[in-house]
């Protein structure tokens, strides 16, 4: 897939170069007009003059170097000097479209504080640029000083070496280009496809090895080894950029590949930080899934998604200023004045994002937790930028605002240490007191016996006397982490308390009216028969423990 992207890439370049070439001429970029090609009166005539003088059959270096400003420059070789800034038009690939050069002597620019001063291209060469000096037009001596150092910075890695050598290969023309610039083409193709062949098996088995070797075989092939090929091809582009640039192909063309390489750079640069933007959710789900916190499984997608929309949105102004030279100034006023509005207009919305923002910071609760927030009660699914998804008891689906749960008051059940289960135990008035005591211990050593149960803090006493029953306070804390465990454990205490009632005779009062009548002499009385002795109570407490505990 890699080659067929890359061969066809070469491909689309050849075809632009050779259909262009045929139909666009760099002489093509001069309107003619009745004027000498020796005039310096207006910054449209000094352009004129200058590139007029500097291309094909009309090279007339002298005259051209009569538009620079040779001020705080003298003994320097002025027409080797206006060749290297025609050169670095060429390189910046900065298309002069003659008709929007002031024609006027007394051009005066506005934005510059009324200045008589004239700037070719704001973006890709800001020190560029024609001054009025008495009567005449020329590059300023600013422009002049700085010619040097841009024609440096246009050709580094010593291409500027080669501007002097490939033009030595051959001047005749075939298909609108010259030899040596279809020679310099074929070497270009040459080193894209070697720097692919060379990058490849770097990154496919060097590095890739390496990763493996280190213990990351996983991450590399998942993650590392897409961005690396992706960076391989970013450097291709930036060294396709450079070498380009010798080739001096007509400005029109020039001038649409190097848009097409300056937009593809950031572009390419933002497909690296995308794709890093999976890299780091994947090391994020890792430390995620070492907390116990849910909620950072939550957030975890949600960063990644934010991180790649602030991505697309950083490199899309990126590729539209310094690839497409738009200017995105007035965009972004446009932006922040509509901004305002929309502000105004998503109060809601917006403080539904700040109230997931402090959720996140605060963490009131996670998904998985049992929550009560006003009339909302049940157990958190998910939280979102906007909501917060609660499934009810009653299995239906509520959606909270985040804004909203933010400043509600929220009673997390799931955060609980220890879950509480009080009642009372109401036993008959007619229990001798010394069963009471016995049953009482019973019911602490069960509760000091259950697993799942506090053994530092519970409370079970003789309470109140009731209308129709002695109270038992039953007090207790369970160490369980969900509601069906906790239930789980209710039912275990109080069937042990029921086994331990039924196995010492204890029993339970409820809501009764008890009329006495005298004992008949053929029938036995309705009231029990109480043993006297509180060791026998406490033999059967004893038997009694015994079988809980398996022991018999």
């Amino acid at each position: 897939m890699r080659n067929r992207l890359v061969i066809g890439f070469l491909v689309f370049f050849g075809f632009l170069f050779s259909v262009q070439a045929q139909v666009f001429d760099s002489r093509s970029l001069i309107l003619e007009d009745t004027t000498d090609h020796n005039n310096f009166s207006s910054p449209y005539h000094t352009t004129y003059t200058f590139f007029y003088n500097l291309n094909e059959p009309n090279y007339n270096p002298e005259i051209a170097a009569k538009a620079l400003n040779m001020q705080g420059s003298e003994g320097q070789d002025a027409a080797a000097l206006a060749v290297k800034l025609k050169q670095v038009f060429d390189g910046k690939g900065v298309f002069v479209r003659m008709n929007t050069v002031p024609n006027s002597a007394d051009f005066i620019d506005s934005v510059r504080n009324g200045q008589q001063v004239y700037v070719f291209d704001e973006l890709m060469l800001p020190a560029v640029y024609l001054e009025k000096v008495g009567d005449r037009w020329k590059f300023s001596s600013a422009t002049v000083k700085n010619i040097k150092a841009l024609h440096q910075e246009t050709y580094p890695l010593g291409t500027a070496k080669l501007l002097d050598i490939l033009p030595r290969i051959g001047s005749q023309s075939y298909f609108g280009l010259y030899l040596w610039q279809l020679t310099g083409i074929f070497f270009l193709v040459l080193m894209v496809f070697t720097s692919h062949k060379l990058f490849t098996l770097l990154i496919d088995r060097l590095f890739y090895y390496f990763l493996i070797k280190s213990g990351y075989g996983q991450i590399a092939k998942q993650y590392l080894l897409p961005v690396a090929r992706i960076i391989s091809i970013y450097i291709i582009i930036l060294l396709l950029a450079i070498f380009i640039r010798v080739l001096q192909l007509p400005i029109s063309v020039a001038s649409w590949v190097t848009i097409l390489l300056n937009a593809a750079e950031p572009f390419i640069v933002t497909v690296i930080f995308y794709k890093l933007v999976d890299v780091l959710s994947a090391y994020m789900g890792r430390m995620a899934d070492k907390t116990t916190s849910t909620l950072d499984d939550q957030l975890v997608p949600l960063v990644r998604k934010t991180l790649k929309t602030f991505v697309i949105v950083i490199g899309s102004l990126f590729i539209l200023k310094y690839g497409l030279r738009i200017d995105i100034v007035p965009f972004l006023t446009g932006l922040s004045i509509g901004g305002l509005a929309f502000a105004l207009a998503a109060q809601d919305t917006i403080k539904n994002f700040f109230g997931s923002v402090m959720i996140f910071i605060d963490k009131p609760f996670q998904v998985g937790d049992w929550i009560t927030s006003g009339e909302v009660d049940g157990t958190v699914e998910e939280v979102g930028f906007r909501s917060t998804r609660v499934r009810t008891f009653r299995n239906s689906l509520v959606y909270i605002p985040n804004g909203k749960i933010a400043d509600a008051t929220v009673d997390n059940h799931g955060l609980r240490k220890y879950r509480r289960f009080y009642t009372n135990i109401t036993i008959t008035y007619d229990t001798p007191p010394e069963l009471i005591e016995v049953y009482l211990s019973g019911l602490r050593k069960i509760v000091q016996n259950h697993p799942k149960t506090r053994k530092d803090y519970y409370n079970i006493y003789l309470n109140n006397l009731s209308a129709y029953s002695l109270d038992i306070m039953f007090y207790v804390f369970f160490k369980v982490p969900s509601w069906p465990e906790e239930l789980k454990a209710r039912e275990d205490l109080i069937l042990s308390a029921i086994r331990l009632a039924n196995e010492l005779g204890v029993r339970f009062a409820f809501p009764t009216q008890t009329l006495h009548m005298e004992t008949f002499p053929e029938k036995k009385g309705l009231m029990p028969v109480y043993e006297d002795d509180k060791a026998a109570y406490q033999k059967r407490l004893d038997a009694f423990i015994k079988t809980e505990k398996g022991e018999e």
